[in-house]
């Protein structure tokens, strides 16, 4: 264990907060997948536990493998990674298959495995990598918002159309935290404003098709609609699903119920992937709902000081780029189990059950390590990025 332990680089306390996550995981998803069980009639508790194990394990093998190829190299891998990207994109949504009930053009089937896969998780992660390149090197150069426009925003936006169909959650995560991304990277507000403008007017136009052509993409639109005007009606599907959270949260108290004793689980559609948050609560009460929130807090709080230890500013922004969203998704899950937001289908990573949020969620914090392992830049290095890597916020700051 002590020989493991010395390959493992970059922020340890990072690796701690995964692996404590992780384990936690195990007792919420056994306990959880009772409702898969006996409702659905999908497979064993047991099953269910080991598949969950072996997700995580593969996760974790994905992480160490990821942290051991030196961070510079994702820059150039998202550029070859976008067209891969998106022709996934364009499969998921043509092939429209179900997976579990699950929405019909999220998914694609990976044969090996024998697990679903959510095509829109790698878009977002190779997205991130690809905006943290962008202002990495168009950080000391004057913005011409016609190139940008080409460089950035077309590939970014083309990706986005291509999500929005089937995952307007995602979509609106991801555009919303590239924005700020590049407000961090110095590209001009009123540029942003321009573009957050045509984010929504696009939004808008797609609205408005799938009214007049319903066919051809069938419920997204009804389904944003129905979550958006069921969140504080419990006659409805998701207001079905957040009454019977709440139950959950409520029966909690202080100390909960006791692992594996929840009642809402039988009840709870999702309960071991969307709404185990509030099983969590449940079962272990609000002591244990706030020790999941200071894990997340805290590896918020080791992303940023790996993010102000990092050599160049193309590091600084991919760990900023790809950490910030994971803590969002999980702010996102719970608030959604508490009612503070209408329902996404967005899963609380590592805790969640689900291959893909773990393996992409582990792919991130591999490159957050990559980066954060990194200790020694070279001179060649510091002159070619010619500042300090956290100027990028300073002078936003000062701005």
């Amino acid at each position: 264990m002590q020989s493991l332990f010395k390959h493992l680089q970059g922020d340890r306390v990072i690796w701690a907060l995964v692996a404590m996550l992780a384990i936690f995981s195990f007792m919420p998803v056994y306990s959880a997948s009772t409702n898969l069980v006996y409702v659905v009639g999908n497979g064993s508790t047991f099953g269910h536990l080991i598949k969950h194990a072996a997700l995580l394990l593969m996760g974790f093998a994905i992480m160490f493998g990821v942290h051991k190829i030196p961070y510079r190299y994702f820059s150039g891998g998202s550029v070859l990674l976008y067209p891969v990207v998106i022709a996934l994109l364009v499969f998921t949504l043509s092939q429209g298959k179900t997976i579990g009930g699950a929405n019909a053009s999220r998914w694609i089937r990976v044969p090996i495995v024998g697990v679903g896969f959510q095509t829109s998780t790698l878009a977002a992660l190779v997205l991130m990598v690809y905006v943290a390149r962008y202002i990495s090197r168009n950080r000391n150069k004057a913005i011409v918002f016609k190139e940008s426009l080409l460089q950035l925003w077309f590939p970014v936006g083309l990706a986005l159309v291509l999500i929005l169909p089937a995952n307007f959650s995602t979509t609106a995560i991801i555009f919303f935290v590239i924005l700020i991304l590049v407000y961090l990277g110095g590209y001009p507000v009123k540029y942003i404003l321009f573009i957050l403008g045509m984010g929504i007017a696009a939004l808008s136009v797609f609205i408005l098709i799938a009214k007049a052509f319903p066919d051809a993409m069938p419920n997204r639109v009804n389904t944003w609609q129905s979550r958006i005007e069921s969140f504080s009606d419990p006659n409805e599907t998701e207001g079905y699903q957040v009454e019977k959270a709440k139950i959950a949260i409520a029966t909690g108290g202080v100390g909960g119920r006791g692992p594996g004793k929840s009642v809402q689980k039988n009840f709870l559609p999702q309960s071991s992937s969307d709404f185990i948050y509030a099983i969590i609560i449940e079962e272990y009460g609000l002591i244990g709902g706030l020790v999941i929130l200071v894990f997340y807090f805290l590896l918020l709080m080791r992303i940023l000081i790996a993010a102000k230890k990092a050599g160049t500013v193309f590091g600084t922004m991919l760990v900023i780029s790809i950490g910030i969203p994971i803590i969002f998704q999980a702010m996102t899950n719970m608030a959604v189990a508490t009612n503070l937001l209408p329902v996404t289908g967005q899963t609380l990573p590592l805790i969640s059950s689900g291959g893909t949020s773990i393996w992409m969620t582990c792919f991130g914090l591999g490159i957050i390590l990559s980066v954060s392992s990194a200790n020694e830049v070279t001179e060649e290095q510091l002159e070619e990025e010619n500042e300090d890597p956290l100027s990028i916020l300073h002078e936003t700051i000062h701005d």
